[in-house]
């Protein structure tokens, strides 16, 4: 026999019925607005969009950072911010989409704006991946492509683990790349 404590565990984690629930609205927004910006500031790296640098411009900024092959970073953080970014507006692949976004602004933090002031300086990159790790770890919401996902139930469903893993490695990549750096 099901217990009503079971019963109303499933109903929670199913979203409670077909009724939206301010918790799946909020992630909706939630995911929009950091998946969003983060794509933007992908694609200024990628394709100089919205006033950026472009590949070129980016490049030589993550040289002057002390990365080695700029150029190569560049690539390597417009896409993780451009795919992250969109995998989280999108809802997919949320767990390994929050860790591409975390482990490029831990790098923004570290490596561009350690020394800045807490206004005007690092809040940006701090904000946007604190957003990534809350959106990793919670997962998706309802409204998420992860849900129409042709897979298995046990790799589809959001579980506290798989944002966890996600999570450690964003922090062991971060911290290679960081480590790299002249």
């Amino acid at each position: 026999m099901t217990s009503p404590t079971t019963l109303t565990s499933r109903a929670a984690l199913d979203g409670g019925g077909t009724a939206p629930t301010g918790a799946d609205l909020g992630l909706l927004v939630l995911r929009l607005a950091v998946g969003l910006t983060m794509a933007a500031h992908g694609t200024q790296k990628l394709f100089g969009w919205f006033d950026g640098g472009g590949l070129d411009g980016t490049g030589q900024f993550f040289a002057f950072l002390g990365y080695p092959s700029g150029s190569t970073m560049a690539l390597v953080a417009g896409l993780s911010e451009t795919l992250g970014g969109l995998g989280l507006a999108l809802g997919l692949l949320t767990p390994l989409a929050g860790a591409a976004v975390v482990g490029t602004m831990v790098n923004a933090i570290v490596s561009a704006h350690w020394d800045d002031p807490f206004i005007g300086g690092f809040e940006l990159p701090l904000v946007l991946g604190l957003a990534a790790v809350a959106l990793t770890l919670s997962g998706p919401g309802r409204y998420a492509v992860d849900h129409v996902l042709p897979l298995p139930d046990r790799v589809r469903e959001h579980r506290v683990t798989h944002g966890l893993a996600a999570l450690a490695l964003a922090l062991v990549v971060a911290g290679i790349t960081l480590l790299i750096r002249n």
